[in-house]
C-alpha cells in the first residue's frame, strides 16, 4: 500500500475466520501474523462488573511458551487503546472480549495485533467512536533515519523502536509504545511520519470492508 512517500510492508487480511467469535480477522504484515477473535457483549465476571459500561478484556497469546511480561504489556496496550475506541457505555454491566493469538513474529507485532483487534471489532459491528490503526517505526541507529515499517534485517540495526495507533478522524495519536534510546525531536519527527503512514492502513481497512459490506459510510 502506498500513500505519497511512504510504502508499508504488504499487508493482507481476512474477517469471518472463526465461527465462534461474533467478529474476527487475520491480519499480515509482511511475515508477521496474527489472529483475533472478540466476543460481545457478553455477561461480565461480578469483580469486573461496571454498572455504567461495558469492560474490555484482552487476552494476548504468544505463538509458543506461557505468557510473559512483554505479552501483558501488549495487552494492556491493545486494552487502552480500544476502551476509548469502543462505546462502551451503551452496554453496561457486560464484558467485551479482544483475543489476539500470535502466528508469527517479524517485527512490528504490537501493531499488527491492534490493527487486527480493529478489523475485528468491524466485523462484530460492535458501536466505535471511530477506527484505530497502528504504524511501527524505528530509528537506525548508523544513519540516525526514521525507517517507517521496518523488516526484520533493519531491526537488528535499530536504536530505538515506536508504535503509534491514531484515529481515523483527527489523526490523533491513541497510544504510543517506545523501546530504546531518543530525543524529543526524533519522538516529534516519528510521530509526524507515522501519522502520515496510518492512511495506508486506514485505506486497507476500508478496501477490507468492501468485501463484505455494500454501503460504506
Amino acid at each position: 500500500m502506498e500513500n505519497s512517500e511512504y510504502i508499508l510492508q504488504p499487508m493482507n487480511c481476512e474477517t469471518n475466520l472463526l465461527s465462534m467469535p461474533d467478529g474476527s480477522s487475520i491480519f499480515i504484515k509482511d511475515n508477521t501474523c496474527t489472529v483475533t477473535g472478540v466476543y460481545g457483549p457478553i455477561e461480565v465476571k461480578l469483580q469486573k462488573l461496571m454498572h455504567d459500561k461495558a469492560s474490555v478484556e484482552v487476552i494476548f497469546t504468544p505463538v509458543k511458551g506461557p505468557p510473559s511480561i512483554d505479552n501483558r504489556v501488549k495487552e494492556l496496550y491493545i486494552k487502552e487503546t480500544f476502551e476509548s475506541t469502543l462505546m462502551v457505555s451503551l452496554h453496561p454491566s457486560t464484558s467485551i472480549s479482544i483475543n489476539v493469538q500470535e502466528m508469527e513474529d517479524s517485527g512490528g507485532l504490537l501493531a499488527c495485533s491492534i490493527n487486527s483487534s480493529c478489523v475485528a471489532l468491524i466485523n462484530s459491528n460492535l458501536p466505535m467512536k471511530f477506527t484505530v490503526a497502528a504504524v511501527h517505526c524505528m530509528i537506525d541507529k548508523d544513519s540516525r533515519n526514521i525507517i517507517i515499517d521496518p523488516s526484520e534485517v533493519q531491526l537488528q540495526n535499530a536504536r530505538a523502536t515506536f508504535t503509534f495507533a491514531f484515529d481515523n478522524i483527527k489523526k490523533n495519536c491513541i497510544s504510543c509504545y517506545t523501546t530504546g534510546r531518543f530525543n524529543d525531536e526524533e519522538l516529534i519527527e516519528s510521530l509526524k511520519k507515522c501519522r502520515d503512514a496510518s492512511q495506508c492502513v486506514f485505506d486497507f481497512y476500508r478496501e477490507i470492508v468492501k468485501k463484505y459490506a455494500h454501503v460504506i459510510t
